[in-house]
């Protein structure tokens, strides 16, 4: 049976940071309209997707909550894994991880959207 999730695309290593635990935030330019984001797929592909229709080949590697968004603070580089802090970011607060083993070769698109994969 196929259900529908939010999916958010992450650019390789880090989707692969998050399921480690060592990524504990996930930096944007926006926030989503309405938190707390449940059962969130995160969706690991290679290019960032920079233009409204742009979407790549990916896989779906795990589940996560966002319970949390905040400014991004120039001490949070570390659990960003960011290689630099710049002003006027938010900080989204990733929590309850559950992997997906193996992962799900699945589309990877621009903001949060809709993907419609085997009920887990």
């Amino acid at each position: 049976m196929k259900k529908l999730y939010q999916a958010l695309s992450i650019v390789a290593p880090s989707g692969e940071y998050i399921v480690q635990g060592v990524k504990t935030l996930e930096i944007r330019s926006w926030r989503p309209e309405q938190l707390p984001l449940k059962n969130l797929l995160i969706v690991e592909n290679t290019h960032y997707l920079n233009t409204h229709g742009d979407e790549e080949e990916g896989r779906a590697i795990a589940f996560v909550d966002i319970q949390s968004v905040h400014v991004w603070k120039n001490t949070e580089i570390e659990p960003a894994k960011a290689s630099y802090w710049e002003d006027g970011y938010w900080a989204w607060v990733i929590e309850n991880v559950r992997p997906i083993n193996p992962p799900i070769k699945t589309m990877a698109r621009r903001k949060i959207y809709w993907i419609e994969l085997e009920q887990m």
